[in-house]
């Protein structure tokens, strides 16, 4: 069954095609051109004018969304900026949506981090800790701000107890009950998110470990994901992916909705060190690398090679 190339193919038990991938990107506020991000080479913050070119390239190639990152000029201690409709998000999911139309599906991240002058995912009480029910306040908000920017699914990363609850009542109740909810249930507290926070300038000191979840917890992962499956997600999220496939397979098994994975910066970075200095294939260690998170579960994986993949997939 494997001597010939139409033979393994026939035999290939999981497939990886452009319509399973989303491509993440960044838009900065004031930026006239893109600007490069040092540890993610080849990912830049892009422009509003970039980023409607990149999509409708992204479009092009196949790929089935992008997945929208705001990085604003000015921030405040409750991020006002993220559920402000002039702000750097909401206006950048107009123009993508304006763009692209039914082309792709236009996804935008929901957290306060880059638009918080502490870089946490939430409001802060007195004391310095996340406020979970002030910060679901402010979730609330973002999700109808972009809700009415055009865009088709809220990706919830902050990891607060109850937000999904929270933002599907408060779409419901103002007529968005189509905005699908992206819950990133186990999303886990990584060294591997070091380049995105140079992508969204992030202005965090510390870390976010009580909040986000221990890298020793599997069954955590899934009672994360089967707790938002019941306050209504319609998807739900394994973050990061590589490091964390049994955490996939485990929730893909419990769970009845689709289950996506996010291949997150620090992957990137890693196959693209290692190939730059000639250690690895890039393009088969890239392909291999998705392919193995869609064989753990994966409906659909959030990549920023997705519109290369998708090309070398055709």
């Amino acid at each position: 069954m494997r001597q010939s190339a139409p033979l393994r193919e026939l035999a290939r038990e999981t497939s990886l095609e452009a319509r399973h991938l989303v491509l993440p990107m960044f838009v900065r506020e004031g930026l006239a051109e893109p600007a490069a991000i040092g540890s993610l080479p080849g990912v830049v913050q892009h422009s509003l004018d970039s980023l409607k070119r990149a999509a409708a390239d992204a479009a092009e190639a196949g790929v089935g969304g992008v997945m929208l990152f705001g990085v604003p000029s000015a921030r405040d201690a409750i991020g006002s900026g993220a559920d402000d409709p002039d702000g750097i998000l909401n206006v950048a999911t107009r123009a993508v949506a304006a763009e692209v139309g039914d082309a792709l599906v236009v996804q935008t991240d929901l957290c306060l981090d880059e638009f918080t002058d502490h870089g946490h995912c939430g409001v802060l009480s007195a004391s310095g800790a996340v406020d979970n029910d002030a910060t679901l306040e402010r979730y609330c908000s973002m999700a109808l701000a972009q809700a009415r920017a055009g865009s088709q699914v809220l990706g919830l990363s902050g990891m607060m107890d109850g937000q999904v609850a929270a933002a599907r009542e408060t779409l419901d109740a103002e007529g968005f009950q189509d905005t699908l909810l992206l819950a990133y249930s186990a999303k886990y507290a990584s060294a591997f998110y070091g380049p995105f926070r140079e992508a969204v300038d992030s202005q965090l000191q510390g870390d976010r470990r009580a909040y986000q979840m221990d890298p020793g917890n599997r069954r955590e992962g899934v009672r994360e994901a089967l707790l938002d499956q019941d306050e209504g997600a319609d998807i739900v999220m394994v973050k990061p992916a590589m490091a964390f496939l049994d955490v996939l397979r485990e929730v893909r098994n419990a769970v009845d909705l689709p289950v996506w994975a996010y291949q997150v910066s620090g992957e990137y970075a890693m196959i693209e060190a290692a190939a730059a200095n000639g250690w690895i294939d890039r393009r088969v260690s890239v392909l291999e690398s998705l392919l193995s998170i869609r064989r753990a579960g994966a409906d659909v994986v959030l990549s920023y090679w997705a519109v290369e993949a998708a090309r070398w997939l055709r």
